[in-house]
């Protein structure tokens, strides 16, 4: 296979080297430099030491104290250029070629006259949000002192515990925040990291058969492809840690992850671009199936009852996280999305991305879905992510999207797609048992599969749209 092993000793060394010639080009701290991490264009046998190079250019302009904005290479140039004309780059990387050539380990070292760089990143990538309800926002953190760059980074370690023996095995797109985030952790404690390129369920399975990856962050779709694999599945696991978030896991494949990896070496969280909210263990999850765990170290969380009109009393809400300071962002150009997103409470300053959810009596949280997903049907509320749930559980689903579509007589309708061998009237039946009245799909459509972003969440801009030009 044609995997990149990335040690941290020599990430150190190719961003030293890429940071020089990127200064030398007037990149200067607090600037902006995009990197556009190339996609199917790039041949598979280079795909990989292009993203090891991706991993390597953002590490050298965050050690600048520049900050690098992560550009989706799924993209239309179209799409691409109307964020880069947003966002105002000094610079930007879009080309393999250069990517590889600014990063290579045989190129000139860094000599006298080279810039003066950070022993760790100052700050955060710029990425932007999964948009899965309309147009991606840029989440900005902008430059930050060096003390509030190891406190965040120290926040970071705290939780995930990358260590130099581990190595880490790259799942995801770097456009995206915990993949990019892993990988930073990796280099900044002495960990390698292998790359594969674009995701591939056999290629993972061989990543993990040759090198024994002690570490890695997924979205349950990667992981449910890597269990379906023909002939067994995946080679038995290595994880000491095997973390997931990005999207809902149903509770039939989170416990096939548990009987595979080992319910003690299972993470999951609840995190967006803009930040982090919970984390929780496998055991957590087996003795409370569904939660999403409790607040991280240093973050509160709490629940804001929704506001008058917006249906039948209920006991979830907007989830607000108090976040500390080094976890403060702002919508990039956008100051009233910014306003609306944060608030002062008890604990601070908090945040919310427009989640709802409840918290149990020992603090643990549940997502009930988005705001902007909510579907108030005759004056009553259905969330989305409950009702999916329920229908995952049915025999034959293997995944499920609900929407609403409008109705004269309730405002609102539920529907639901289905993927699986279930058909329609099979689900239905299995809803009038299981589900109450008002959350039971008044239609259901068959689909080969769902919609998905590059990081596995259902793109839920324009659903309906999608389900009724491809039902079944």
């Amino acid at each position: 296979m044609n995997a990149f092993v990335l040690t941290a000793a020599s990430a150190r060394a190719r961003s030293a080297r890429a940071a020089a010639v990127l200064a030398g080009r007037g990149l200067l701290a607090g600037d902006r430099i995009a990197i556009v991490a190339p996609g199917a264009e790039v041949p598979q046998q280079t795909a990989a030491a292009v993203q090891a190079a991706v991993a390597c250019a953002a590490y050298a302009a965050l050690r600048l104290g520049a900050l690098p904005v992560m550009v989706n290479p799924l993209l239309a140039r179209a799409e691409r250029q109307g964020y880069l004309d947003d966002v105002d780059c000094r610079l930007i990387l879009a080309d393999a070629g250069e990517l590889l050539a600014l990063t290579d380990a045989d190129g000139p070292s860094a000599g006298p006259g080279a810039p003066e760089l950070a022993e760790i990143p100052l700050g955060r990538p710029m990425h932007f949000t999964s948009g899965t309800t309309g147009r991606s926002k840029g989440v900005w953190s902008g430059p930050i002192s060096e003390d509030a760059a190891r406190r965040y980074w120290a926040d970071e370690h705290a939780q995930w515990q990358v260590e130099p023996d581990d190595v880490v095995l790259n799942h995801g797109p770097l456009a995206h925040s915990a993949p990019l985030r892993f990988s930073m952790l990796a280099f900044l404690h002495g960990a390698s990291v292998v790359y594969t390129g674009a995701f591939d369920a056999n290629r993972i399975a061989d990543a993990i058969a040759r090198y024994r990856p002690s570490v890695a962050m997924a979205v349950p779709t990667h992981l449910q492809r890597l269990l379906d694999l023909p002939g067994g599945g995946p080679p038995e696991s290595s994880y000491r840690m095997l973390v997931h978030a990005g999207s809902a896991c149903p509770p039939d494949l989170k416990r096939r992850i548990h009987a595979w990896a080992g319910v003690d070496h299972v993470w999951e969280f609840l995190g967006a671009s803009e930040g982090q909210f919970s984390a929780c263990t496998g055991a957590e999850w087996e003795q409370r199936p569904g939660t999403l765990g409790r607040a991280r170290s240093g973050r509160t969380l709490s629940i804001a009852p929704l506001a008058e009109g917006d249906g039948a009393a209920t006991e979830a809400g907007v989830i607000w996280c108090s976040a500390p300071d080094f976890a403060a962002f702002e919508y990039f150009g956008d100051p009233v999305k910014t306003a609306a997103a944060w608030r002062r409470d008890d604990a601070g300053r908090a945040f919310t991305v427009g989640d709802l959810g409840r918290l149990d009596a020992d603090g643990y949280l549940y997502l009930h879905g988005r705001r902007t997903d909510l579907i108030v049907t005759g004056g009553v509320n259905v969330y989305p992510a409950e009702v999916e749930a329920e229908l995952r559980a049915c025999p034959g689903v293997r995944d499920a999207a609900v929407f609403g579509e409008p109705d004269p007589a309730w405002g609102d309708r539920v529907v639901a797609a289905i993927v699986g061998t279930a058909t329609p009237d099979q689900v239905q039946e299995w809803s009038r048992r299981n589900l109450a009245a008002y959350r039971r799909p008044k239609r259901i459509a068959a689909v080969a599969e769902l919609p998905l972003t590059s990081n596995g969440k259902v793109l839920r801009d324009g659903l309906a749209q999608w389900v009724a030009e491809h039902q079944r």
